[in-house]
This record gives structure tokens, sequence and C-alpha cells, in this order.
């Protein structure tokens, strides 16, 4: 049984970015960055929204280089997944891989994973024209045609973003209504860019090396049509990587960890950073300013606790 101050599960900008405070602090660091670490950045193309890189950055090169960071600085990272925690003890037990971690303090930053269509197109073509960020990638359809593939929020936000840059946004929906609110449903059909292709599936994205259209199927009728475009964005909603605590600290509705003052969970010493509890924002920025946060926050909380002990022991 390994013993830290400080244990950080997940290796995204958040996670990453709560390593390389800790371990600038000296206070022993273990990240639990999983079997695929990196986080949703390793599924992304160029980068050109986090500051710093002026000419831009390929996602998975910015989280290795934040993974050197936080190396530096004394953090060890072992890619193993967290199977099960136990936040009612302490020290607080993590096991991995049959392995158990304690720590003093925990910051959970496991991030949350865009629900996809699940079709080999889709991932084949995934950064090369397929993405679920519009905020990280709609820069890249200038003068450019897009699908959006949902119906709720999310996907407006998306689509109406997107008119930004694209010259057509086409909204494919599998039902004839929305789920979206009416505010959001008003601005996106009051929009001239963006039109709505009812009753319909994506069957296929198509292209080689990148996209070139969709195939799409109506559910009614089951009629096949090829649209021409140059990018999807799937935006079916996120799912948080929360599978790990459940019954341990407090959820919201949608399965998001709540946060308190700060970064602080329902549970004492134990903080949360990044997609894990933020479905507003969901960019690298702000996670990594949470992980810069969650880290502090947990190392004051150190600190606290070293001042109760010398207190108990006078």
């Amino acid at each position: 049984m390994d013993n830290y101050d400080i244990a950080i599960i997940g290796s995204g900008p958040a996670g990453l970015t709560a390593a390389i405070y800790a371990g600038r602090a000296l206070v022993k660091t273990l990240v639990l960055a999983g079997r695929i670490s990196g986080g949703q950045l390793m599924l992304t193309s160029d980068v050109e929204n986090f500051p710093g890189f002026s000419n831009g950055i390929q996602g998975p090169d910015l989280m290795q280089e934040m993974r050197k960071q936080a190396e530096r600085f004394g953090a060890e990272i072992i890619d193993e997944d967290v199977d099960s925690v136990d936040f009612e003890h302490r020290p607080f037990k993590l096991v991995a891989d049959g392995k158990v971690h304690t720590a003093k303090a925990v910051i959970v930053a496991t991030g949350s994973s865009a629900k996809w269509l699940g079709l080999p197109s889709e991932e084949k073509l995934r950064g090369r024209g397929v993405s679920s960020c519009a905020t990280c990638d709609g820069y890249f359809f200038r003068e450019r045609r897009v699908v959006v593939v949902g119906g709720g929020d999310t996907a407006l936000e998306e689509a109406l973003f997107l008119t930004k840059y694209a010259t057509q946004v086409a909204i494919v929906h599998r039902r004839d209504t929305l789920r979206a609110s009416k505010i959001m449903q008003s601005r996106a059909m009051k929009n001239q860019k963006i039109k709505f292709i009812w009753n319909s599936v994506v069957e296929e994205i198509t292209g080689e090396g990148k996209v070139e259209g969709v195939r799409l199927r109506n559910v009614k009728t089951d009629e096949v049509s090829m649209l021409p475009c140059d990018g999807v964005f799937i935006a079916i909603g996120y799912q948080p990587n929360t599978n790990a605590f459940g019954g341990q600290i407090e959820l919201d509705e949608r399965g998001y960890v709540v946060s308190r003052s700060g970064s602080q969970t329902s549970v004492e010493g134990v903080f949360v950073a990044g997609d894990l509890h933020d479905y507003k924002y969901r960019q690298a920025a702000t996670a990594a300013g949470e992980g810069c946060r969650a880290a502090m926050d947990a190392l004051g909380y150190l600190d606290e606790q070293k001042e109760v002990t010398a207190s108990a022991k006078e």
C-alpha cells in the first residue's frame, strides 16, 4: 500500500494542472491517469485556444507536455483506471488494478465523455472533420458547410456558435420536434444559416481522410439521402465519468459532482476539478484553472490538518 499526501484521479488538463501545483508544493503526489490518459484533448487535432501557443498545438502534444511538466515536479503518474474508492475512512483509499493507494486528500478530475453515434466512420474521421466541440473546432470550418446532430440545448448552442464561421449549418434530428428550450429553438429557427432535417438519423459519415458528407435515413419513410458537408458535430450529450464515485460523494441529477465552497465536494478533503462538475464551459483553459484551484484548496486543507494535529498534541 502506497501512501500519498494528494492523489489525483484523472489526467486531462484539470488533473495534470493540479499535479503540477501539488508537485511544486513538495507534497507527495500521485496521479492515477487511467489506461487511456490525457482526457478529451487526446481526440483533438489542432488546439488554437489554449494560451501560450501562438501557432497552436496538437491536442496529444499539449497533454504530453503537461504530463512531463507534472513529472518534472515529482508527481508520480500511473496509467491505471480507478476501480473503486473509499471516501468514508481516512486516509482515503483508492483501488486501481487491484492495488490499494491511500491519500490524505483527493482531487477527482475524471472529466466527462461525449456521447457518440457509435458509427465506424465516425471513429475513423474523428479529428478529421468529426468533432463534439464547436467552441474548440468551429474556427476550422470558416466558409464551410457543417452538420450538427442532436435536438437539445447543446445541439442548438453548437449550431448557433457555428454560424459565426460556417456558410450553412444543418441540424439533423431523429424527431420532428426539438427537446431544446423554447428560447433556444426561437434563436435557431430565426437564424438564416440554420436549416433543420427532421425525422432523420446519420447512418454513415463519408470521406477519405476528411469528412465529405453524411448518409441520412428518414426514420418514417426509410428514404436514404446524401448530404454533402465538410464537418459533423455530434451534440447528443455528455456523460460524466463518475462510475467509481457512486455513493461516495454527492452527485446532481445529471450525474455530475456537486461542488461547494471552491472545489470542495460533499466529503471534506475530497475536491473536484474540470468537466466532472462543469457541464457548461468544457474548455481546456477552464479545466486547467479549476485544476489549479483544486490543488490550492487541497494544499490548504492539508495545512489545516497539520495545525489541528499540532494543536491536539499540545
